[in-house]
């Protein structure tokens, strides 16, 4: 009887968090955030899920014997079934890509091929993304609904973040909360410029994800904006280095989302692009073969320090042409570290910070805040209480509040509020499998802007990723 009683109480004491794409190539990094912060969290059980089986067991497995090593009181699972990994789950975090890399070139090349952006989150591409994300992340829902936790929480990273947010939002799923670590990292570069401590360094962010602004710089509750408008490595050391300071001006002193780059320098990305023997998409799908094809030939569970080398080797690769195909700016430079080298370095935090830091806020009451993709709900008046925006939140026991924005300028509330419609639109042809919709949400796209470019866009994607949404009509 004692034993079954202290079976029961272990079962109990179980706090899962269950990672939907468990085989992807940020895994490692995923897994080393949450190893690291899972005993303030409460965390004691990691479950990473992917459908493919072949990527789970490299890219999964390299993950899981990392975040063994930086914590090995945590248990984590490698499964392709995924109704048992989100049987009982407390936490789930989705970072899925369906039609894989392959997807990617697809959606980019076809955009190019009628002379628009095809970058994944934004335009012709965000919208295809969304055909394959949004059916898949639904049926996991409705999945979780049924088996997990009754109060578990969903933070989806899956792509279009805001508008696969909005999506399930929409069907009533409102245990979803979006998270993006582009607002966090932008943050702990303006802290750095500064030269003060991340927490002690505020700002507030609003607008949409990947359409999103700055301001409200505070050290110690002292406005900074002044000084950091004038730092010398403003626009050299951080993002904005892909904007000219006239264009802030312009914009009101108000801080940029790097991703505002490929709207007010579209003409120029795609130029970019096309001079480029490769697209992004391209670039990725061409190191990822790579990679699969190097790892085929590591024993990862004998020698992951060889493993690991790989990974990161290819890691660096993807990581140093980011965002230079789309601006023409110099490659990074990202050093390889040894396994162990990797889990003393600081952690980032990424996507999985953001997520644990709310669950630690929700467990202990501790009032922290952070940005998330969340229903308005009054912050911002120009917007119905259900749009999702990406705002700072404030995060206490009882959840995320976001902070109020009570005016917006001319000049960013008139892009927010277009690319709003264009994705409840967007949301609205998926849902209700209208063809209409799909064209006319593209249509009003400012980097489309065009109804017959929306309508053959619309044609070639339907058919592309029918299997996912079915037939529009």
């Amino acid at each position: 009887m004692g034993e079954k009683e202290n079976g029961r109480e272990r079962k109990r004491s179980i706090m899962k968090l269950t990672v939907l794409g468990g085989g992807g190539v940020r895994s490692p990094f995923l897994t080393k955030s949450i190893a690291l912060g899972a005993e303030a969290a409460g965390i004691t059980e990691v479950v990473l899920m992917d459908n493919n089986a072949e990527k789970l067991h490299k890219y999964g497995k390299i993950a899981k014997l990392v975040g063994e090593r930086c914590n090995p009181a945590l248990h984590f699972i490698l499964t392709t079934d995924a109704e048992e990994a989100l049987r009982d789950a407390d936490y789930i975090i989705t970072t899925i890509r369906g039609d894989a890399d392959e997807g990617r070139v697809f959606d980019e090349r076809t955009a190019l091929s009628h002379g628009v952006l095809g970058q994944e989150t934004t335009g012709a591409g965000g919208f295809a993304m969304a055909l394959r994300s949004i059916p898949i992340l639904t049926g996991y829902c409705e999945l979780a609904r049924r088996v997990a936790k009754p109060n578990v929480l969903i933070f989806n990273f899956t792509n279009p973040s805001g508008l696969v947010t909005q999506a399930l939002r929409t069907q009533g799923y409102d245990m979803v909360y979006g998270v993006c670590d582009a607002p966090s990292g932008f943050h702990k570069q303006l802290a750095a410029l500064l030269g003060v401590e991340r927490e002690r360094f505020t700002m507030r962010c609003w607008g949409l994800n990947h359409l999103s602004w700055f301001d409200s710089f505070r050290v110690d509750g002292e406005d900074v904006t002044g000084k950091i408008l004038a730092a010398p490595r403003l626009y050299q050391a951080t993002e904005m280095k892909h904007f000219d300071p006239e264009l802030v001006r312009l914009s009101g002193n108000l801080l940029p989302n790097e991703y505002l780059y490929f709207y007010y320098y579209s003409n120029r990305a795609v130029q970019s692009i096309l001079s480029s023997s490769k697209t992004r998409g391209e670039t990725i799908l061409e190191i990822n073969q790579k990679m699969h094809r190097a790892l085929d030939e590591i024993d990862i569970d004998r020698d992951l320090e060889a493993a690991f080398h790989c990974f990161m080797l290819h890691y660096a690769m993807r990581e140093n042409s980011y965002f230079t195909i789309e601006t023409g700016g110099a490659p990074k430079n990202i050093d390889v570290p040894t396994v162990e080298e990797f889990i003393r370095q600081p952690d980032g935090g990424g996507y999985a910070g953001v997520a644990l830091d709310f669950i630690k806020a929700r467990a202990t009451g501790e009032k922290i805040q952070m940005v998330l993709s969340v229903p308005n709900n009054g912050a911002c008046p120009y917007f119905a209480d259900g749009d999702v925006m990406e705002l700072t939140c404030e995060i206490d026991g009882e959840g995320a509040h976001p902070l109020p924005v009570p005016e917006i300028p001319p000049m960013q509330l008139n892009l927010i509020r277009t690319i709003k419609l264009y994705e409840n639109l967007t949301v609205e042809a998926i849902l209700e499998k209208s063809y209409e919709k799909a064209v006319k949400a593209l249509t009003i796209h400012p980097l489309i802007n065009s109804y017959p470019i929306a309508k053959s866009l619309v044609d070639t994607y339907k058919e592309r990723y029918k299997g996912y949404i079915g037939e529009l009509s």
